[in-house]
């Protein structure tokens, strides 16, 4: 439920940030959100694989360098 919020919140920031930019600003957007998912899946991969949380994190890190602003690559939660 917390992950629907949080994506539907997302999309409708999304959708009211993108009706402010030009379309070349929209395909940048969207080129860093697709670069930030990936880097989200590879640290899923990661954890799942059993590597640690510190290795996956800097993996994770080291992936978005340039997408996102912060160490979680423009999301956080609690642990």
């Amino acid at each position: 439920m917390k992950k629907t919020v949080l994506f539907l919140s997302a999309v409708l920031l999304c959708a009211s940030a993108m009706a402010q930019h030009s379309d070349q600003e929209v395909k940048e957007d969207i080129q860093r959100h697709r670069g930030m998912a990936a880097a989200h899946e590879g640290a899923a991969k990661c954890l799942e694989a059993g590597k640690g949380e510190k290795v996956c994190m800097a993996e994770l890190q080291a992936a978005c360098k340039g997408l996102a602003l912060g160490k979680y690559c423009g999301m956080r939660h609690a642990h």
